[in-house]
């Protein structure tokens, strides 16, 4: 059976259903906002699939055929379950409940995120939280995620794409590090001192190094004895002073300002690295999804006002 005589069937069925309740086919028509003449039409076609008289009827009175009466009984159940399936998806898209489940990029996650979670799960008590650390988009449908939250260019596809924010590139050295040597004054220095490289799981290799300053772009071929793929262990490497490492300012806004890390470029910091929701389809966003990403967005409004 195609789609489209299943819908047909549907519809006859809830215009069965209707006629019952109401007792008569006008009853039944003004209940579903349709003509006599269309309900009576849609009840034949019912009939026609069914192959059987499902409603008697006279001058005076409906009343369901024997074969009308199994029909109804037997159906009755899985179309009150259809309604209620109905009614909860669209309630869904209303109200903050059921499972989220993100596809979220792990720096984000662990960084700027993880902090704040108490407060969204407080907010929204009859939600739960699915936070899967992937190394790329992927298939978010095929996989089972409500949406994905990723750093860089958004995927080409069926996506919707919302931008939250950009963040700088910086290059970052810790106190304890430029104690034991010679600040570099210009970017090509770095290549002369240790720096801790970060892997691009996605690409099989580490992240490239380069500083901007408007148009102009630097390569840098750094070197260092030190490879991480996890951002808490970079972060906490560099501060202990392990090396120069080039990092995204967002999450990392006070230690910077308690002066535990240090910019060493400010004036080569133009390289600009976007943050993207993206959930599948820009029809029927569920509440919670729409919750989670005004969430975040309050989050970064805080992050960027020191709060």
């Amino acid at each position: 059976m195609t789609m489209a005589q299943n819908t047909k069937l549907f519809s006859g069925v809830s215009v069965l259903f209707a006629i019952v309740e109401a007792g008569t086919i006008a009853g039944a028509a003004e209940a579903l906002d349709l003509s006599p003449s269309g309900v009576s039409r849609a009840l034949q076609r019912l009939e026609q699939r069914v192959g059987a008289r499902l409603l008697a009827r006279t001058t005076r009175s409906l009343s369901l055929t024997d074969e009308g009466r199994r029909f109804y009984e037997e159906v009755g159940p899985h179309l009150a379950g259809i309604e209620d399936a109905a009614t909860r998806a669209a309630s869904s898209t209303q109200k903050v409940q059921g499972r989220l489940r993100i596809n979220i990029d792990p720096y984000f996650s662990r960084v700027v995120l993880a902090k704040h979670l108490t407060s969204f799960l407080a907010q929204y008590p009859e939600l739960s939280v699915q936070l899967i650390m992937r190394d790329s988009t992927g298939d978010l449908v095929a996989d089972g995620f409500d949406l994905a939250l990723r750093f860089g260019e958004p995927p080409v596809g069926s996506f919707v794409a919302r931008k939250l924010t950009e963040t700088r590139v910086i290059t970052v050295a810790s106190p304890a590090y430029l104690k034991r040597h010679t600040k570099p004054r210009h970017p090509k220095e770095v290549e002369k001192h240790d720096c801790i490289d970060f892997y691009d799981a996605a690409n099989g290799r580490p992240y490239e190094w380069e500083v901007r300053r408007k148009k102009e772009v630097v390569p840098l071929r750094v070197k260092g004895r030190l490879l991480v793929s996890d951002s808490g262990t970079l972060l906490n490497a560099c501060e202990a002073g392990a090396g120069i490492a080039q990092i995204l300012e967002i999450g990392c806004e006070q230690l910077l300002r308690s002066g535990r890390l240090v910019e060493l470029f400010p004036d080569w910091s133009d390289e600009r690295f976007p943050l993207y929701a993206i959930y599948p389809s820009r029809h029927h966003r569920a509440a919670k999804v729409r919750a989670f990403i005004d969430f975040v967005i309050k989050i970064l409004g805080d992050n960027e006002r020191g709060s």
